[in-house]
C-alpha cells in the first residue's frame, strides 16, 4: 500500500528532498540532529512517578530513568533500551515512548542508558543492559518491582540490544525473562534482505545509514556474524522468552525482523509478529502525530499486559 498520509507529511518534515543522508553529516551533527527532534514531540504524558539514578556498570555508572504507573505493588517490569543505531539518541528522545507504555502496561518502565558506540563498540551497550537487568533482578523489590515479572524491550538498535539480552541472559544461566518486545528490530548485519533493496532510500532510515551504523557500533566487521551483534545468526533460539515482534512496511529493517518472529516460532518459541502497512522506521515514536503508532503502541502495551500478569 502507499505510504501513510500523516507519515508522508513527517517525512517531508523530517527529510526532505535533497536533504544529506545522516551518513554524510559526521557523528556530532548526527547526535545534534537527533536531539533537536525531541522539540517535535508533543507535551511528555504525565505518570505517577519519574526517578533518575545511577547504577554500578561494567566502566562506570549506568544511567536509568523510572517510570512508575503507581498501583499496588509489586509491579512487573519493562527494562527499555533506546533506538539510535547505537550512537545515537538518549533516555529523553525516547522519554515519551516509555511514558506511554508505563500508563498502558501498568508495568515500571525503566529505560537504560547505555554507553554509546563508537566510543564505547560492541559488545559494551550490551553488557550495560544485561548489567542493568542483574541489577533490577537484585535490587527491584527496593522499587516496588516483582523480579519475576520481568521483560525486554527496545526499537531500531534499542530492539537488537532487547533480543540480545535475552540470548545473553539465557547463554548465562539467566536472568529469567517473561517477554521481548521487539520494534522493528536491528538483527542482522548481513543488510541483503529484498526489504534493504526495496527500502534503500527515501523512507527516513536508509541502507547506508545502517551501514554507517553497523561500522560504529562493531569496528571489526567480521564481528557482525556474532550472535550476539546480528540475532537473527544464532543457531538455536529455543527457550527464549515469548515475542512481540513490530515491523514496518517502508523500512529497510521489516524482512530481518519477520524473519526473527518465524525462527522463534519454529524454535516452539510463542511470537506474534506484527506489519504495519503504510509505516516507516521510526513511526513507533510518532504516537502525537501518526493513527497507526497509537495502534501499535496500545499492541505492545497489550502484549506486555499479558505476558506479565
Amino acid at each position: 500500500m502507499p505510504l501513510d498520509a500523516d507519515i508522508q507529511q513527517i517525512l517531508d518534515l523530517l527529510s526532505p528532498p535533497g536533504a544529506p543522508d545522516l551518513s554524510s553529516l559526521g557523528l556530532e551533527k548526527a547526535r545534534t540532529l537527533s536531539m533537536a527532534r525531541v522539540g517535535l514531540m508533543g507535551p511528555p504524558e504525565e505518570v505517577a512517578t519519574v526517578t533518575n539514578r545511577d547504577i554500578p556498570g561494567p566502566l562506570g555508572p549506568i544511567g536509568l530513568r523510572i517510570y512508575h504507573p503507581g498501583g499496588e505493588a509489586p509491579l512487573p517490569v519493562v527494562l527499555y533500551f533506546h533506538g539510535g543505531g547505537w550512537v545515537l539518541c538518549s533516555l529523553d528522545t525516547h522519554d515519551g515512548t516509555c511514558r506511554r507504555l508505563c500508563n498502558l502496561s501498568g508495568a515500571v518502565v525503566v529505560s537504560v542508558d547505555y554507553r554509546l558506540a563508537p566510543e564505547h563498540r560492541f559488545p559494551a551497550p550490551l553488557e550495560d543492559c544485561f548489567a542493568a537487568l542483574a541489577w533490577i533482578v537484585e535490587h527491584g523489590s527496593t522499587l516496588g518491582i516483582d523480579n519475576s515479572r520481568i521483560a525486554v524491550a527496545g526499537d531500531s538498535a534499542g530492539g537488537n540490544l532487547a533480543a540480545a539480552t535475552a540470548l545473553l541472559a539465557r547463554e548465562r544461566g539467566g536472568p529469567g525473562l517473561r517477554h521481548q518486545l521487539l520494534i522493528y528490530p536491528v538483527l542482522d548485519h548481513a543488510m541483503d534482505s529484498v526489504s534493504y533493496h526495496d527500502n534503500a532510500e527515501g523512507f527516513f532510515l536508509t541502507a547506508a545509514a545502517m551501514a554507517w551504523f553497523w561500522d560504529h557500533y562493531l569496528g571489526d566487521a567480521s564481528r557482525g556474524a556474532e550472535p550476539l551483534a546480528s540475532p537473527l545468526r544464532a543457531a538455536n533460539l529455543q527457550g527464549l522468552p515469548s515475542a512481540t515482534v513490530i515491523t514496518a512496511e517502508f523500512d529497510p529493517l521489516r524482512d530481518e525482523g519477520e524473519a526473527y518472529g518465524r525462527r522463534l516460532q519454529e524454535a516452539g518459541v510463542a511470537c506474534t509478529v506484527e506489519r504495519f502497512d503504510g509505516m516507516l522506521h521510526g513511526f513507533f515514536g510518532m504516537h502525537d502525530f501518526v493513527a497507526k503508532a497509537r495502534l501499535a503502541t496500545e499492541l505492545a502495551a497489550a502484549a506486555l499486559r499479558d505476558a506479565l500478569r
